[in-house]
């Protein structure tokens, strides 16, 4: 895989050396930080579009949440308190065993700033959510440490994962019924066609149209590499031995196998990486604010977490070829702002099928890495209210959740460890040959 993306000016090997050298140490760190591995997320969410075809029983779906006595306070006052003092009170906090582990945004405010996260906490963002959000005070809302509950493949399969793919792809991705996706194996028989017309008919599209396609084209290939690169490959009195798979990757992935597919999906890969990367640097401003504090009660480690975000912002702006994404929305005002509404509400959609994934660490992953794109998409369309945030108050113009900051890094972080599984899967395969 080599040579130029399509739709932006950026060459695979350049992103390959960005990410191998610079991004991926990084961002592994800085999700090993307590602030980034736990997330608040509903697994018991009924799915919105059809019968549950019941959870599925294997072993390896299974998430296992944290008990209620690790999560402090100040977390569990919830999102109106996620800057306030109230959440730093060492005596209640003492009381938990992870008692600087866990945490919200903090700072010190002055009494106005005070009032004015008071005022916010009641006024939803001006800027609309691209994602469906769970209810952090949904009793069935539970915090899960993600490096216990890491993303590999399950043995969930089938009829059930493949409604799920299908209707995103069919419903959602801006497609007529009549053009089928490639290797849709749900689809009826196509006889000879290879998708050839699918792709013809992807080109005549607007740009926008032709971006989102690529996004949800690339985070499946990013989960399938997922699942690739940490297979159960075997299991011998009870100790499982995780691993990649070249025999499953060549399948999902290989040009012959997928009659010119892979290639494809493995290049959506990459242009889901420059959005998301190109969303990290957009957001520095956010977060190089003194008022921001990515707060877990621990003040050493949390001085540290900031430093290292804000060493991977900067290494974020000196990528030379960001995506440009002023030249979406740019016709008409009103045809854009009437396509962008259509482009949220298609990417609502898909976050609420995530709840309809059997299984549910598939699920897990699912939901944080659609609301890290969905959070991305929110700030690449959010450049002025950023711009214009204050230094040392908050903005109702433009504000991020933990849960999406926690998502965003996460979500960044998967497809920067699918680029360099991709390498791993280049020496494999030489090394098969």
């Amino acid at each position: 895989l080599t040579g130029v993306l399509d739709d932006c000016l950026c060459d695979i090997e350049s992103i390959d050396d960005f990410n191998t050298f610079k991004i991926f140490p990084k961002i592994q760190k800085l999700q090993e930080r307590d602030y980034f591995r736990y997330y608040k997320v509903n697994l018991k969410r009924p799915c919105p579009f059809w019968a549950d075809d019941g959870h599925c029983s294997i072993k390896d779906c299974h998430v296992e949440p944290c008990p209620e006595s690790k999560i402090p306070v100040g977390i569990k006052a919830g999102s109106s308190n996620k800057y306030s003092k109230v959440a730093n009170n060492s005596k209640e906090l003492e009381d938990c065993e992870q008692a600087n582990k866990l945490g919200a945004v903090n700072s010190t405010l002055s009494n106005q700033s005070k009032e004015a996260f008071i005022d916010w906490a009641r006024y939803d963002d001006s800027q609309d959510h691209f994602c469906e959000l769970d209810d952090e005070r949904s009793p069935d809302a539970q915090y899960v440490d993600l490096l216990l509950n890491p993303e590999r493949y399950t043995g969930y399969k089938g009829p059930s994962a493949w409604r799920v793919w299908n209707s995103i792809y069919e419903e959602n991705c801006f497609k007529p019924r009549s053009v089928y996706r490639p290797l849709n194996p749900l689809a009826p028989s196509r006889g000879g066609d290879d998708g050839e017309s699918f792709y013809t008919w992807l080109e005549g599209l607007c740009l926008e149209k032709r971006v989102f396609y690529k996004l949800i084209s690339g985070l499946h290939a990013s989960i399938n590499l997922h699942l690739c690169a940490n297979y159960l490959l075997e299991e011998t009195w009870g100790k499982p031995r995780w691993g990649p798979n070249v025999k499953e990757f060549t399948r999902r992935f290989d040009p012959v196998e997928t009659k010119g597919e892979g290639p494809r999906r493995l290049k959506n890969l990459y242009f889901l990486y420059l959005i998301e990367l190109r969303a990290l640097s957009k957001v520095a401003p956010y977060f190089e604010r003194s008022v921001v504090d990515l707060y877990t009660g621990n003040g050493h480690e949390d001085a540290e977490s900031k430093a290292l975000l804000l060493d991977i912002f900067r290494d974020t702006k000196s990528f030379r070829m960001h995506f440009d994404e002023k030249s979406m929305f740019a016709g008409d005002k009103k045809g854009a702002k009437s396509l962008k509404e259509e482009f949220r509400l298609h990417f609502k959609n898909i976050s609420r099928i995530m709840d309809c994934v059997g299984c549910d660490k598939c699920r897990l992953w699912g939901k944080l890495q659609t609301q890290g794109l969905g959070t991305a998409l929110k700030i690449l369309f959010s450049e002025k209210e950023i711009q214009s945030l204050p230094e040392n108050s908050p903005s109702k113009g433009f504000q991020l959740t933990r849960q999406e900051i926690v998502a965003l890094v996460n979500a960044f972080g998967r497809l920067s460890t699918s680029i360099k599984e991709l390498q791993n899967f280049k020496v494999l395969l030489q090394q098969t040959r």
